[in-house]
């Protein structure tokens, strides 16, 4: 069978810390349901490798201690650490209204509210407290932006592109020349 290509995978799952000394494995899963992670069939690897996944159980928040076959000790377990797990896309069911998959967003291209381009959704981030949209601008560092419907009143995954609208807490003051911010008292 030939290797998916990279657009035909989808990231479901990472590996984390070995578990025990059996070969278990820690593993945060990107699931609507973190126990969904056995539904979709074998989880794959970039690189090709296949993983079956011969029992699993809930550990805390979105986190499972899962035994893989074929690894069957600490130290095959720690090798493993850092590993994205992914998913055929054709495994997957389509997302429903207004719910997208990361890999859907990743490379799509950020506009404002005018359609000026602000750059290109690089990744999505979740740091605790809801998805954030990882934005690279032509030049300059990238910025972070909620992915509410506020922050983001529109994505067009056929057009490519995803119209922000930032919140101004996170919108920059233009600088001037001499490096000072506008306004910005200097007395």
């Amino acid at each position: 069978m030939e290797k998916p290509g990279r657009n035909d995978l989808v990231r479901l799952a990472t590996i984390g810390a070995a578990h025990g000394v059996k070969g278990e494995v820690r593993v945060r899963s990107f699931a609507a349901d973190p126990g969904a992670l056995n539904d979709y069939g074998p989880l794959l690897t970039e690189d090709g490798r296949r993983f079956a996944i011969e029992r699993m159980r809930p550990a805390k928040g979105d986190m499972l201690v899962v035994k893989l076959a074929g690894i069957g000790d600490r130290s095959a377990a720690e090798a493993l650490n850092g590993l994205a797990l992914y998913v055929a896309r054709s495994a997957l069911p389509a997302p429903g209204d207004d719910e997208f998959y990361h890999a859907d967003l990743i490379g799509l291209t950020a506009v404002d509210t005018n359609g000026d381009a602000l750059g290109t959704i690089i990744a999505v981030h979740d740091f605790g407290g809801g998805d954030m949209l990882d934005i690279k601008p032509a030049r300059g560092p990238s910025m972070l932006v909620p992915f509410t419907r506020a922050a983001v009143p529109e994505v067009d995954i056929a057009a490519g592109r995803a119209t922000i609208q930032p919140p101004a807490e996170i919108e920059v003051a233009p600088r001037e020349a001499d490096g000072t911010d506008e306004g910005e008292d200097t007395t």
